[in-house]
């Protein structure tokens, strides 16, 4: 089970409404849907939590492109939502890698050449997703959640503390 919301800062205060991801494909979607929460090219969070096990908040400003920031990438990872913004950029690879050519691999669980035992060592996986944050760690900073503060946060209560700190609680309860 997922939690998406949008908070649209505004001259009022934030303004939050739910939404549905599903037909979400891409970041760049995503961002477009942001934008449309905002009319005045005013900032807007993507708030995601999956499950408790991650948390990821997406920031666009007007036309910049967006910031990302994910709690746990592996987490993420397992998710069709978390895929959307493990970008290969977040991740550090190579732009269009697609990981490897499927029809070069011995799927018999040997390489050519090798025998069927384990030799005891493993070999990096340079696709290999980490079980760490990744992204922008200073994507609150100006808004009051410094680096060190986001890092902190728990999945389970993170969206809850981050409308907190931006005195959008409220306007996140509402939707949740």
């Amino acid at each position: 089970m997922y939690f998406a919301a949008l908070l649209a800062r505004t001259e009022d205060g934030w303004k939050a409404s739910d939404t549905e991801l599903d037909d979400v494909e891409t970041l760049s979607d995503l961002a477009d849907l942001a934008r449309e929460a905002s009319p005045e090219e005013d900032t807007v969070l993507v708030l995601i939590e999956q499950e408790d096990s991650w948390f990821g908040v997406v920031r666009v400003d007007g036309e910049e492109d967006p910031r990302i920031y994910v709690s746990d990438a592996a987490a993420a990872a397992r998710s069709a939502y978390g895929e959307l913004l493990l970008t290969d950029e977040l991740l550090g690879r190579e732009p269009g890698g697609d990981g490897p050519d499927l029809d070069s691999l011995d799927l018999d669980g040997t390489e050519d050449g090798e025998s069927d035992e384990d030799d005891g060592e493993e070999s990096p996986d340079a696709d290999a997703v980490p079980h760490s944050p990744v992204g922008d760690r200073e994507i609150l900073g100006d808004l009051g959640i410094g680096e060190k503060e986001l890092r902190a946060l728990d999945a389970d209560d993170a969206l809850g503390t981050i409308a907190e700190v931006l005195g959008a609680s409220e306007v996140l309860e509402t939707v949740r």
